[in-house]
């Protein structure tokens, strides 16, 4: 008896069996003619997985649901698998990148992405917290692979499988090639192992999303009923009153939508349009002083902007390189709620250890933002005075640290991020 695999043609929960299969040697046939929300709701069905869910793998020995379960079933089928590593400990670095897989990517991007299609209700603020979860662990696949071609050990595992498959959907449905730029090593491992021949036979060619998909309107079911009310407008009122309310209730939810939540919003009309400034700042590739620094101080508005010098308090405990970047990196990403209304710099300096972290940024208001200081933890760790800019020696250094002049206050710079 062959292997059934219950699911749609484009399943990524199905993809993680059928990747498997090719890695491993053993045929799985996808079940025919199945249909999502049909074939899963017979009574067939439903004696193999009571609650229906897809995908379902069918074998001699019984039904499997799962999607996880029947990936490591399908890697299990051959002895010695290197899917799953050659000793205990690769066995185990699999296992945890397989639930770091599921918690951390499959869940937040399904929080991100399918509530837009219309599953389940859209909460912009639930949509920003899975956006920041999903950063936050994207940054940490990040670091891991940025040495490392794969997961664990030198070869594919089963752990790839499994991530690949879970970041396929936000790749090609809500990640955006402006998203996933401040991940390069995530960007290179996932289109390293989807080119890959065994994956490329069953997810064919990838195409990243161009654009995050657009909300379903929950008003739309809602419209033909509206024609009706037309004919008769008093009738329906009467006879139908829980319509209204049903209307109402949605207009009710979309309302906040196009009313500014932020505070920064509701400042009078800045002459200063940050966008252009991110734009001139990424685009200036040569002459630096004389094109960006200048640009900048034209665009400045000191009315509707300030510019802050920022220090990390706790510079003595930056020991190690490359956790004093990854700590300046963790601070950027969180930082993301601010993106429209802010731009920043931090240097981290010094060719030895202790490393000092310094920055400037500019901020929308006359004050740093009281959500930025609510919300992003790292606030607290650094001491934070604002730029006089009547002070020359002041400028200057707002200069340096935009242009990255190294050396910086007579030392050298280990590196330079910049937040736009």
């Amino acid at each position: 008896m062959a292997l059934v695999l219950h699911a749609g043609k484009t399943n990524k929960n199905g993809y993680k069996a059928l990747i498997a299969a090719e890695y491993t040697g053993v045929k799985v046939e996808l079940a025919p003619n199945f249909e999502m929300g049909v074939s899963n709701k017979t009574p067939e069905y439903l004696k193999l997985n009571p609650i229906g869910k897809v995908p379902l793998l069918v074998t001699p020995d019984g039904p499997i649901f799962e999607s996880n379960a029947i990936a490591r079933y399908v890697a299990r089928l051959k002895a010695d698998n290197p899917l799953y590593g050659s000793s205990l400990i690769d066995y185990a670095h699999i296992e945890q990148w397989i639930d770091f897989g599921t918690m951390e990517i499959d869940a937040n991007i399904s929080k991100w992405y399918y509530p837009r299609l219309g599953y389940g209700v859209y909460l912009p603020p639930a949509e920003e917290a899975a956006i920041s979860a999903l950063k936050r662990a994207l940054g940490a696949l990040n670091t891991h692979i940025a040495s490392n071609t794969y997961l664990v050990g030198h070869s594919v595992t089963l752990a790839d499988i499994v991530v690949v498959c879970n970041l396929y959907v936000g790749f090609t449905n809500v990640m955006t090639k402006s998203f996933t730029s401040e991940f390069p090593h995530v960007e290179r491992y996932f289109w390293t192992l989807v080119n890959q021949p065994n994956f490329k036979k069953v997810l064919g060619d990838v195409k990243q999303a161009v654009s995050v998909q657009p909300v379903v309107s929950a008003k739309k079911p809602a419209q033909p009923a509206k024609g009706k009310a037309k004919e008769e407008p008093k009738k329906e009122a009467k006879k139908e009153p829980a319509k209204p309310k049903a209307e109402a209730a949605e207009e009710v939810e979309e309302a906040p939508k196009p009313k500014p939540k932020n505070p920064l919003d509701l400042l009078p009309p800045s002459k200063m349009v940050l966008d252009d400034w991110k734009r001139l700042y990424s685009n200036t590739k040569s002459n630096f002083r004389e094109v960006a620094i200048k640009g900048f101080w034209d665009m400045y508005d000191p009315e509707g902007y300030s510019l802050w010098f920022c220090e990390y308090k706790y510079n003595d405990e930056n020991t190690v390189s490359f956790v004093t970047l990854n700590k300046v990196g963790g601070f950027l990403q969180r930082m993301d709620l601010a993106r429209k209304y802010a731009f920043g710099k931090m240097l981290v300096i010094g060719s030895e250890a202790p490393f000092k972290v310094k920055g400037l940024w500019l901020f929308r208001g006359q004050e740093i933002p009281k959500f930025v200081m609510d919300e992003c933890y790292d606030m607290e760790l650094y001491s934070w005075t604002k730029v006089d800019i009547s002070d020359e020696n002041q400028k200057e250094r707002v200069n340096q640290m935009i242009e990255d002049q190294e050396p910086f206050e007579g030392e050298a710079l280990l590196d330079a991020k910049c937040f736009k």
